[in-house]
């Protein structure tokens, strides 16, 4: 994985773009939202995202933006398959 430190106000990830990485959040606040029902959720330490685009073949279901600095971690499509994909599919 790789780590970034992310400044207020950052778009890390935008709804409706392809998803090509899966992010941890290490420190700071983050906002979720999208077009149809506006602000949905607040991130903090432990949470992640952007599993959904990279679990199924759609793009991005919402936009992930920094409230505060931020510290995340993220890794690759190869790397989600092969180590994240199984935690996330019903046996």
């Amino acid at each position: 994985m790789e780590r970034q430190e992310v400044p207020p106000g950052t778009a890390i990830i935008r709804e409706g773009d392809e998803g090509d990485r899966f992010y941890v959040v290490f420190a700071g606040m983050l906002s979720v939202s999208n077009k149809a029902m506006g602000k949905r959720d607040l991130l903090r330490p432990g949470d992640y995202f952007g599993e959904v685009s990279l679990a199924m073949p759609m793009p991005r279901t919402a936009t992930v933006t920094t409230i505060t600095p931020a510290v995340v971690a993220s890794c690759d499509r190869e790397t989600f398959d092969e180590f994240l994909r199984p935690l996330f599919a019903d046996d």
